[in-house]
């Protein structure tokens, strides 16, 4: 049975979202570099130091919890069945990004702020360093490679690639309003890397 969450608990998600809403309303209007947490809390009805017990930063109130993204990834490639190749299993647990919280119109608009937003590109960079790191013993032990104390360079690299193709798929999706079908550009920046 799960246990729901408490008062204190729902009363944060709560301010969190609004705050969210509010801040993606502000970057809507003004772009994203042009919004100031200040402006974002003074909206939202809050001080500065709140806005900072909810977020880290503005980066990280469009790129979520990355860490925690990055986990859920590594638990679904892990959980991946133990023949699958590489390629598949980190596919599969690609789609689990797929949010099914927002809507289309919202996705396009995050991805929008990833495409123009410099600081937003630099945070996002970061993240894929950290998924090299994460997902890499993973994809070492499906390309067979030996165990190691510190993930293979060429489980690294894997990542990466497989990093960048989910960008490009995600940028090229975007680039067509949302029109293409962002599955279908990762499968064909795979298979170009794979030809």
């Amino acid at each position: 049975m799960v246990t729901p969450p408490s008062l204190r608990e729902r009363t944060r998600r709560a301010v969190h979202a609004e705050i969210t809403e509010t801040a993606m309303r502000l970057f809507a209007q003004n772009g994203f570099d042009a919004t100031t947490v200040d402006q974002i809390a003074a909206a939202a009805g809050i001080s500065r130091r709140s806005f900072f017990h909810y977020f880290g930063s503005k980066e990280d109130l469009v790129l979520g919890d990355t860490d925690a993204l990055g986990e859920s990834v590594r638990a679904a490639l892990e959980a991946r069945p133990a023949p699958e190749s590489a390629w598949t299993a980190i596919r599969a647990a690609f789609l689990t990004l797929q949010s099914t919280e927002n809507t289309s119109a919202e996705r396009l608009a995050l991805a929008g702020m990833y495409h123009d937003a410099p600081s937003l590109r630099a945070r996002h960079l970061e993240k894929h360093l950290r998924w090299q790191a994460l997902l890499a013993p993973e994809v070492q032990r499906r390309l067979g490679l030996p165990d190691s104390v510190t993930p293979d360079p060429r489980a690294r690299a894997f990542v990466a690639a497989a990093l960048a193709c989910l960008d490009a798929a995600v940028d090229a999706w975007y680039e067509s309003s949302g029109a293409a079908d962002p599955a279908q550009l990762f499968d064909e920046a795979i298979a170009t890397l794979r030809a």
